[in-house]
């Protein structure tokens, strides 16, 4: 995966302005969004990438990280339960791709491949209503 560059750099430094200081009061939520702007990407864990990618931000660092993290497990548990980073990755919107067909590409092949039992996993914990995500090898549900 070739665009794993600034490793070594934070999503303030790569995609500014740098946030500020959260408002306060603030949710730990919001305090934790912040927070993680500041962190290397390469210390980024799975359970950051899944909270950054749950609010949309930084999308274009912390989906191919994400993407990586998937190739070596598909139903990594990054915080919550197995598969839950990439139920946070397959609920993007379609846009969210766009600058990504290859990655796109990359997790529907991941979906496609995933056993029955694991299929099941996922459809039991993606959020009500949810209606799958279709790429053009697979679908999950």
């Amino acid at each position: 995966m070739t665009r794993l560059l600034h490793l070594d750099r934070t999503l303030d430094e790569l995609d500014g302005p740098a946030w500020p200081p959260p408002p306060s009061p603030t949710t730990a939520l919001v305090a934790k969004v912040h927070a993680l702007c500041r962190v290397r990407l390469g210390d980024l864990t799975p359970a950051d990438l899944r909270t950054l990618i749950g609010q949309d931000v930084g999308l274009l660092y912390v989906l191919p990280l994400a993407v990586r993290a998937l190739v070596e497990d598909p139903m990594l548990d990054a915080y919550f339960y197995p598969g839950d980073l990439l139920l946070a990755v397959l609920a993007r919107p379609e846009g969210a791709w766009a600058l990504f067909p290859d990655l796109r590409e990359e997790v529907a092949a991941l979906v496609a491949n995933l056993s029955e039992q694991d299929r099941a996993e996922l459809r039991a914990c993606a959020p009500k209503g949810w209606r799958g995500w279709t790429g053009q090898t697979g679908q999950t549900g």
